[in-house]
């Protein structure tokens, strides 16, 4: 059992190591085996942005036979430190920090009694039940903090957890390479519905409908590389997106930074990126059929409403990669000043104790 003295001089390096920066950010993550994965790439883009801003921001995994991101993200990506949790590979510290996405309540539990501060990443709510036993709260596992990407979905987890979490949020930053392409748009339709059997039911539905359209194109754009998917979404002439449960909705803002118009269905959780006249928006799937050949029609005749580019054209300066990093930098300072001031009054009381003991 350690002494006091042990304990004061563990607490003084502690504080010493938050101070200087000298400690880790595990952010959790699963393996796609090699699969492309938005949340995924999501929290890649993070851990590279708080390195950055100079912090020792790593990947955790939980096996030790996981299969890096540099095939389909980004090659740089995979000189990130990884490190395994199996054969015992993760060593943390009362300093460290570990970012655990919110499906993964299994591991919240599991990590429930380690000395690292534990931090909620929620990209996507409607998973926060997913894996949670009834009943149960994030703070049952010693956990009060939580990072997510939209106001919609800090708001819904505040409401949620009832005032036992306390939700900070850090856009998704959209990379510069999702640019217009410097060549006219073909007829191509870029498409991505959650449920994949809603895709193949409106390209069909399109077809039977409207047979003298069978020369446009659907491009399916699941399975692709980041940068080959911003080119291929970059050609299209219009967007196709259905996502109920998106809690943030990155396909849409990428395609309007590439000036591609989108046809979508609003999402259970709108979020505010979505306005009026930055899209053509509906609440029923079974309708984009025959907005999207009256769509292709106006293109073809090049009457396209020039409001939506209006509207596409305001969000161009946002949610970029050095908005990310502003964002970041305030978040994880104020989670590393809570924590540093946490073990000044451990320290504190300790001190205290010694004192009161001494004399």
């Amino acid at each position: 059992m350690e002494n006091k003295e042990e304990i004061i001089e563990k607490l003084n390096l502690t504080i010493k190591n938050l101070e200087e920066k000298n400690f880790k950010i595990f952010f959790f993550v699963m393996d796609t085996k090699g699969s492309p994965n938005g949340a995924v790439a999501n929290i890649y883009e993070l851990v590279t942005t708080l390195r950055g801003l100079g912090y020792e921001a790593c990947i955790l995994h939980e096996k030790a036979d996981y299969t890096k991101v540099g095939g389909w993200l980004a090659p740089e990506y995979d000189e990130i430190p990884h490190y395994a949790i199996e054969n015992q590979q993760l060593k943390v510290n009362g300093e460290d920090f570990i970012i655990i996405p919110e499906i993964f309540s299994n591991v919240m539990e599991q990590t429930a009694n380690i000395p690292s501060k534990r931090v909620v990443f929620c990209q996507s709510y409607d998973y926060i039940l997913e894996m949670l036993l009834p009943g149960k709260n994030w703070a049952d596992y010693g956990i009060k903090d939580c990072i997510t990407t939209t106001e919609e979905q800090k708001n819904y987890i505040n409401d949620l957890f009832s005032g036992t979490i306390n939700t900070e949020v850090i856009p998704v930053s959209i990379p510069e390479y999702f640019k217009p392409s410097d060549k006219p748009k073909k007829p191509f339709v870029a498409i991505y519905t959650r449920d994949q059997r809603d895709t193949v039911k409106i390209f069909k539905t399109f077809y039977l409908k409207y047979p003298h359209l069978k020369w446009v194109t659907f491009r399916d754009m699941r399975g692709m590389s980041k940068e080959v998917f911003a080119k291929n979404l970059s050609e299209c002439m219009v967007t196709v997106w259905v996502d109920d449960i998106s809690g943030f909705g990155t396909l849409p803002v990428e395609s309007m930074k590439c000036d591609v118009p989108v046809i979508g269905k609003v999402p259970e959780l709108q979020p505010s990126w979505m306005k009026e006249n930055n899209g053509v928006w509906v609440n029923n799937v079974k309708s984009i059929p025959d907005i999207l050949a009256n769509y292709v029609q106006a293109w073809l005749e090049d009457r396209e409403p020039k409001e939506i580019y209006e509207g596409m054209a305001e969000i161009k300066n946002d949610y970029t990669v050095d908005q990310q990093k502003q964002d970041a930098d305030k978040v994880f300072g104020t989670l590393i000043e809570n924590r540093l001031n946490e073990y000044k009054e451990m320290l504190e009381k300790q001190n205290n104790v010694t004192e009161k003991i001494e004399s």
